[in-house]
């Protein structure tokens, strides 16, 4: 049975997230994407601590394409150090399981 993967991944403005975030479903290397408005974030960038308003991107696409995937989305990527954080879910209904697996193979 194919893994399944949920990828976070926070773009500076709604633009990029929805223009990358269709390219990888149309490349089929995911199967959804879900683009979360305003998502405030706080980390430490070049040793200054920073505040900036995000968008939060969740993906679902399969272990097997994730390779491309993460290649792909890191070529493109507005920021130098994208935030792509992949995590397998335990419990996914069947179906939408066969349809992730079905959309990500070409």
């Amino acid at each position: 049975m194919e893994n399944l993967l949920i990828v976070f991944c926070t773009f500076p403005d709604a633009d990029s997230a929805r223009q990358i975030g269709t390219l990888l479903v149309e490349k089929q290397l995911a199967a959804c994407v879900n683009l979360l408005p305003a998502v405030e974030s706080i980390y430490r960038w070049e040793g200054n601590i920073e505040t900036s308003t995000e968008i939060l991107a969740i993906y679902k696409t399969t272990e097997a394409v994730f390779p491309e995937f993460e290649k792909s989305l890191s070529e493109i990527h507005p920021y130098q150090v994208p935030e792509i954080i992949a995590l397998e879910p335990t419990q996914v209904a069947e179906k939408y399981r066969a349809w992730v697996v079905d959309q990500t193979n070409a």
